[in-house]
Order: structure tokens, then C-alpha cells, then sequence
């Protein structure tokens, strides 16, 4: 279990208040006093996307809820599972591997005590380099060294299996995506491989300044990708994402979900749910990505037990969630 433990402890002690505090009179019986909502590094689109959603939350709710930066998705599973955190984002890839223990990660743990509240966004897959680097193609990746976000998030755990699938030679290198984007300006990485809503605001804030390129995959190394990964999706990064990004680029991606602990009462999660939910405008000004973030994407969880709390918005909504991630009575 040492893996394990290293991951929570990394997670840091940097906590940012998300919002002004609520009054008492908002908290309801049984509710906690403060939770805390695991994000990621500076850099990704959890970074904002969490911090967004947890003052909305606060606003509307009259909760207490800080958010805490982590390595991402694997390590936002382990925090939630064990109360360290009570909400959090993961992508469902990683969601899987820790549902069911299946990933190297888990060392075969099974991290039960996660429940699905609400859908985000697409994570799309996809590569920025310098316009001099000489990288044009994916396979042009082998023998260059390589960032791909904190060694726990969605990227530097999906990257480097991707690089695996077809026996590329890269120097895998981790870090916080905005340090990821300074070494790739300084000519310290090759390029950089992230996944994140879009716009990714570390490639945004370097093709601001530099002349890049953007480096997605064929339509026959998405295909062995797809069938290696059963959770991909295809997914497509539209022209003018980026100021410099010209045409459609083809990728994969995985989709994400918010989290929480089981043991959070149902009220307290439905009205957060609520929020979120009812609020789509205000969740769009938080961060382009959600678009995405809307009741009917909740059928995209085939797996991940869902809180009662959520189960009743949802069904409130006409919204047919899957059986198989029905809260059992």
C-alpha cells in the first residue's frame, strides 16, 4: 500500500477558499460544517473547472466547500474513497480501474466508497510542440522526450500507454501542466501530451507567445488505440479551439464525472447537483468545456454507482440512468 499512501500524501497542503462563507442558518442537519473538493495541478482544466463549480455551489447553496489541489483523477478516487476529501473529478477510465481494481495503480484495491453525482465534460487527448520541433506526426514522438501532466492525472497515466501501444521510445517526463508548458517553451521537452476540457489553458497561454503545432493521430492509430482502451471514445478537437489550430484534429477521449463520498447525505448532494445543474450559463462562464456539463450526459455512466441524491434530480429530469449504476435499496 505504500504507492497508495504517497499518492494521498502528495496531494499537498495548498487549500484555497472557494467562495464566501455561508451563513449558519444555510446548513442543514447532518450536513457538514466544510467539505473539500479534490481538483488537480495548476495548469489543467480541473484547476478551474473545480474551483468554479465549488463557489456556484457556495453562492447558491450556502455550503462551506475549499478545494484542494491533487495529481488528479487516480488520486482524487483515493482521497474520496477514504473521507479525505468528499468531492472530487475523475475521468471514467480511471473511475473503472478504481471501481473494479484494475489498475496498476490500485495495487488491486477496489475504491467502493465512491458515488457519481454529476457529468463534466469530454477529455480529449492531444499533443502541442513547437512549430521548429521538426514533430509532425504522432510516431515522430519516438526518441523525444515527452511531458505529460502530473505522474497520477488522467494524461501521465493514459500517455505512456499510449506510447506502449506502438513501442514508442519516449522519455516520459511529469509535472503540473502549466511547468509542463515552460520546459516545452525552453526547449527542455520535445512536446507535451495532455487531456483536459477544452480550451486547455496551458496550450492557450503558450501559443499566445510561440509559433506551435498541434499533433492528434491517424484514423488507424485511433482505431488500435479504441480497441486497446475499451473506455476511449472517439472524439474530435474542432478547428479554432486554438488561435493556431487551422483544421478538425481526430483523437480519443474519455468523459468525466464529479464525485463524492458515499456517506454525504442525499439532500446535501441533490442540492449541489441542483446547482450545478440548473445553473448552465453561469457553469459555461466558469470554463467553455461546460457545454458539456448537462443532465442528459448522466447516461454516459454505465458503471459508477450513483448517490441517491443524484439518482433523485436526475429522475426528476426524465433522465434514464443505467441499471447498472443504480444505488442498490
Amino acid at each position: 500500500m505504500k504507492i497508495l499512501r504517497t499518492l494521498a500524501l502528495l496531494a499537498g497542503t495548498a487549500v484555497a477558499a472557494a467562495s464566501v462563507a455561508a451563513p449558519a442558518s444555510a446548513q442543514k442537519a447532518g450536513w457538514p460544517d466544510s467539505m473539500v473538493l479534490g481538483t488537480a495541478a495548476v495548469g489543467g482544466t480541473y484547476f478551474i473547472y473545480g474551483q468554479g463549480w465549488a463557489n456556484l455551489v457556495n453562492e447558491t447553496v450556502g455550503t462551506k466547500i475549499s478545494t484542494q489541489q491533487t495529481q488528479g483523477p487516480n488520486q482524487n478516487m483515493i482521497l474520496a474513497d477514504r473521507n479525505d476529501v468528499q468531492l472530487g473529478m475523475v475521468t471514467m477510465g480511471v473511475a473503472y480501474e478504481g471501481w473494479t481494481g484494475e489498475g496498476d495503480w490500485t495495487q488491486g484495491k477496489k475504491f467502493n466508497n465512491v458515488r457519481a453525482i454529476f457529468p463534466m465534460y469530454d477529455t480529449p487527448f492531444h499533443i502541442i510542440t513547437m512549430a521548429n520541433s521538426g514533430i509532425k506526426t504522432f510516431k515522430d514522438l519516438d526518441g523525444k522526450r515527452v511531458g505529460v501532466g502530473p505522474r497520477a492525472g488522467t494524461s501521465g497515466t493514459y500517455w505512456p500507454r499510449y506510447f506502449k501501444d506502438f513501442g514508442l521510445n519516449v522519455t516520459v517526463r511529469n509535472g503540473a501542466g502549466s511547468d509542463m508548458a515552460s520546459q516545452l517553451a525552453d526547449g527542455l521537452i520535445d512536446a507535451f501530451g495532455f487531456g483536459a476540457g477544452l480550451p486547455i489553458s496551458a496550450f492557450s497561454e503558450l501559443e499566445a507567445q510561440h509559433e506551435v503545432r498541434y499533433i492528434g493521430f491517424t484514423e488507424e492509430e485511433r482505431q488500435k488505440l479504441l480497441e486497446n482502451h475499451p473506455s476511449l471514445a472517439p472524439t474530435t478537437i474542432p478547428a479554432n479551439t486554438y488561435r493556431q489550430l487551422k483544421e478538425d484534429q481526430k483523437t480519443v477521449g474519455v468523459f468525466n464525472f464529479a464525485i463524492a463520498n458515499k456517506d454525504l447525505p442525499d439532500d446535501l448532494v441533490y442540492e449541489i447537483v441542483k446547482a450545478v445543474m440548473d445553473n448552465h450559463d453561469r457553469m459555461k462562464q466558469i470554463h467553455a468545456s461546460s457545454a458539456e456539463t448537462v443532465p442528459a450526459n448522466a447516461t454516459k455512466n454505465s458503471f459508477l454507482t450513483w448517490h441517491p441524491g443524484a439518482v433523485r434530480y436526475f429522475q426528476e429530469k426524465g433522465i434514464k440512468l443505467a441499471d447498472k449504476a443504480m444505488p442498490k435499496s
